[in-house]
């Protein structure tokens, strides 16, 4: 090998065999930068001047945050609740006479479902619920729109509704066992008057509560005055009639406890006053179970005809 050949073999990269600058260089001088370097002295690809294949970033698996199902996280008190109650239960803290096990309230659900004593009682208590529910709901939601859609009404309807309604709806028991006798019209007449009283306030709120803008609009373009009623007021004061109506379900199941509490020979309340003399605490907490679980079940339909009603209203729904 020759001293020339020595050189050409030896020469930095960014030389030639002549000693000048390479064609690299050369390009580089010309308008080209040298690509950025990392840290460790390394050269960085950039993928927007197509200097090299495009590059996702990669997360790294640690960093990535675990989502909970929402209802697993719903279900953590309940369950909770439950492992401590069994756990006192079993260990002799609390006993049997005071409040029965989880386990023994199940067993006895078991037993009353086999036999046809609960769905005896629920089909009976259902039945007072539903009729209570449409005669006081019908009461309320009439007098709310004779109150609200009118001065005359307002004067004639609100002052008297409004007196009645600070009265305890519990305390008229006696006169209505006076008035109706003890079968079924007391417990019905006991639901429908709490019913009635949530409907009227929330319906009557929701129709005063209309914005008064949106009334002159609809004048101005010419509507009647049942136009506005049907397609201005009412939906409007929709949204305040949902929630009177979660109300009201709350309300008559408060007041099915206290009605079948009247000389009552079936459904819940008559469960629970025979578990009562004979200090079943494992009877009484199955009947309030099943009356948590209706109302349960009530509210989630008068959800979901919220949510159909009142697909044109969207609300917050949380973060």
């Amino acid at each position: 090998m020759t001293l020339d050949q020595a050189v050409r073999g030896h020469a930095p990269p960014d030389m030639d065999a002549e000693g000048g600058r390479s064609s690299l260089s050369k390009g580089g001088e010309a308008g080209a930068v040298d690509a950025p370097r990392g840290v460790d002295g390394s050269r960085e690809v950039d993928a927007s001047r197509g200097d090299g294949p495009e590059l996702e970033r990669v997360v790294p698996v640690l960093g990535r945050r675990w989502a909970v199902p929402r209802w697993l996280r719903r279900t953590v008190g309940p369950v909770a609740l439950l492992v401590l109650w069994q756990g006192l239960s079993a260990s002799g803290a609390l006993e049997e006479d005071i409040l029965a096990s989880p386990g023994t309230i199940a067993a006895t659900a078991g037993d009353l479902v086999s036999d046809g004593t609960l769905p005896s009682a629920m089909l009976v208590s259902l039945q007072r619920v539903a009729v209570g529910l449409m005669l006081g709901g019908v009461i309320g939601v009439v007098l709310a729109l004779a109150s609200g859609l009118s001065r005359l009404g307002e004067d004639l309807v609100d002052a008297t509704v409004q007196m009645l309604r600070s009265v305890p709806w519990v305390g008229v028991i006696p006169l209505f066992i006076i008035w109706l006798g003890i079968g079924e019209a007391p417990k019905i007449a006991l639901i429908s008057l709490g019913v009635a009283f949530h409907l009227y306030l929330n319906v009557y709120a929701g129709i005063r509560g209309v914005d008064a803008q949106l009334v002159e609009a609809g004048t101005s373009l010419g509507l009647s005055r049942w136009g506005l009623v049907r397609h201005v007021v009412l939906p409007g004061a929709l949204p305040g009639a949902m929630t009177g109506l979660r109300y009201s379900l709350a309300t008559a199941w408060l007041a099915l406890v206290f009605g079948e509490q009247v000389n009552a020979d079936d459904g819940l309340g008559f469960l629970m006053n025979q578990a009562r003399e004979f200090f079943r605490t494992d009877v009484i907490v199955v009947c309030l179970v099943v009356y948590a679980i209706l109302g349960l079940l009530a509210d989630f339909l008068v959800r979901t005809l919220e949510r159909l009603l009142l697909q044109w209203r969207p609300t917050f729904t949380g973060q």
